[in-house]
């Protein structure tokens, strides 16, 4: 199950990154939310003269696992 609605219809790197900034609203602590609001931006950074689209895509498809475990890994904790 993905973390926000909307998450099987993520088709370019600007949709992925706009939809993990919204993932990050959803963690408990603000230092926390700025710990992976920079991280998604890093991420973003060095993948952007990224041209594959096979790559691309598999790399939207490991964000979202990836965003998934990490809010599942929060609310776990509450």
């Amino acid at each position: 199950m993905s973390p926000l609605v909307g998450a099987e219809l993520i088709q370019t790197p600007v949709q992925l990154y706009r939809y993990l900034l919204r993932c990050c609203r959803l963690l408990p602590t603000p230092a926390v939310q700025q710990h992976y609001r920079h991280a998604i931006r890093q991420s973003y950074n060095s993948h952007s003269d990224e041209d594959d689209p096979e790559r691309i895509h598999m790399i939207i498809q490991r964000a979202i696992v990836d965003a998934d475990w990490i809010l599942d890994k929060y609310a776990k904790k509450k």
